[in-house]
């Protein structure tokens, strides 16, 4: 959904780098699968094989342990989020390869991959899952209620963020006020304002309003009112930027962490509301907003390409300072779970442009490849940072901020133990100096104490001395 949004309203942007052709084929072979995966119009395919056999197995993806079961949603057995999330995937790509364009004006123009077979195909199965998700017999619920096997690893909070995203979505492939009307619906049925918190894989609510702002600026005669959406979407951004109120807050480094969500993987919600940010600094209702909006998305985008503490420029293979040890099975190279980090001791594959999860709430980064929650690489890690990219295409003639790394930055202030994060605790006590800054601080120490007994000493010696002279005195 995400990938396909951005390349729809900031397209232009992968024309120009040459990357139309990639995108097309990425896109395809994700979204043919989910085809597959919706084999009638109220069944779904959720989940492939056990989360406990699969995350303990390392290595190729043709030796994976059978038996995989496979998990539905039904009529019976319905999940209104995943529903509704795939139905807003397929309506947000027919959008794409249906060359629907937004407002000319204040958007660019699509990706030029234009199919309107696939675009109408795509589009009849999310209208299929859309009115599947609201009107299941088996009612509205979270998937997970349906196939217990998903709710440890991808377990959904709740479904009216996704239903809003999907009647959007929809109303923006069809031009329908009413779906327009039910996004609003159920924004305000489901107070889906008091949870606009994060935007990642589980939660929508943050671009909701940057989506009903794009809508109603593009076309007004499918409702909504511009103003109540954009101020909307400005006290979010507002308390992030202007730092009150704010649903996350700065680590010392300057990355927006959203405790919880951000713990096991930093960047991805700060990348996402970069880009959010830089979508709506077009409808942003002053200049004054529109340049906070700008700097505070390039900070976070900077960041991640290496203005960081740690010089990493967290994608893998763009510099020399980058991550060399993603926890990917099929890069590494490897093929024993007990010892991922050390067979092979170099990765043997390089993932070229992959986004990892990023650094600790301490701006810390150690590249340990069993680390998951720093250094896993993933579909929606990457999402954000293609729409960043093809924005920065279209509008900024700057080179990318690890450009001026030079190599070796990194090994210069890498910490040394573990990081802070759900496989290393032992690192959430704080910092670790280096050896030389160890010997430091006991020199520094012993030197202050040695004064200070030496001072109290001489304090003391002078008042034995006066109270011998006030005796002799008498």
């Amino acid at each position: 959904m995400s990938i396909c949004w951005g390349a729809t309203d900031f397209g232009k942007g992968y024309d120009v780098a040459n990357q139309t052709a990639y995108l097309d084929d990425m896109l395809r072979w994700g979204l043919n699968w989910l085809l597959k995966a919706h084999t009638n119009e109220s069944t779904l395919y959720v989940l492939v094989a056990s989360k406990d056999v699969d995350n303990s197995y390392w290595g190729g993806d043709r030796s994976i342990p059978s038996p995989r079961p496979v998990y539905q949603i039904n009529d019976t057995f319905p999940g209104t989020d995943v529903a509704a999330q795939t139905a807003a995937a397929f309506a947000a790509c027919s959008n794409l390869y249906g060359n629907r364009a937004l407002d000319s004006s204040t958007f660019s123009t699509p990706a030029s991959l234009q199919d309107n077979t696939y675009s109408d195909t795509l589009l009849t199965h999310a209208q299929q899952l859309y009115s599947f998700a609201v009107n299941a017999t088996g009612g509205r619920k979270v998937y997970q209620k349906s196939v217990p096997q998903v709710a440890e690893a991808y377990g959904s909070s709740d479904y009216g963020d996704e239903l809003a995203i999907a009647a959007l979505f929809l109303s923006w492939a069809t031009g329908d006020a009413a779906l327009f009307t039910e996004a609003e619906g159920y924004y305000e049925k489901y107070k889906l304002a008091d949870s606009n918190r994060v935007f990642n894989w589980d939660s929508k609510v943050p671009g909701l309003a940057v989506l009903f702002a794009q809508l109603a600026k593009s076309n007004p005669s499918v409702g909504g009112n511009l103003t109540t959406w954009q101020a909307n979407a400005e006290q979010y951004f507002d308390s992030i930027v202007d730092r009150k109120k704010s649903p996350g807050y700065m680590t010392g480094g300057g990355l927006l962490f959203f405790e919880g969500d951000s713990d096991s993987a930093s960047l991805n919600p700060a990348l996402n509301v970069a880009m959010l940010m830089r979508r709506f600094s077009t409808l942003a209702t002053s200049d004054e907003k529109r340049t906070k909006y700008l700097d505070f998305a390039q900070s976070q985008l900077d960041y991640a390409l290496g203005r960081n503490p740690m010089s990493v420029p967290y994608v893998v293979g763009a510099n020399p300072n980058s991550p060399k040890n993603p926890h990917s099975a099929m890069a590494s190279g490897g093929d024993d779970v007990e010892t991922i980090d050390t067979d092979p001791v170099n990765t043997t594959y390089t993932l070229y442009g992959a986004v990892i999860g990023g650094p600790d709430k301490l701006d810390r980064f150690f590249d340990i490849r069993s680390d998951w929650p720093q250094t896993e690489v993933a579909l929606d890690y990457n999402a954000p940072m293609l729409t960043l990219a093809a924005m920065h295409a279209l509008a900024d003639r700057a080179d990318p901020y690890y450009t001026y790394l030079q190599a070796g930055e990194y090994e210069k202030v890498k910490p040394d133990g573990f990081p802070c994060d759900a496989v290393f605790t032992s690192g959430c006590r704080g910092p670790h100096m280096s050896k030389g800054a160890k010997i430091a601080m006991a020199v520094s120490i012993t030197i202050v104490c040695l004064i200070v007994f030496g001072l109290a000493g001489y304090y003391i010696y002078l008042l034995v001395r006066n109270a011998k002279e006030g005796a002799g005195s008498v």
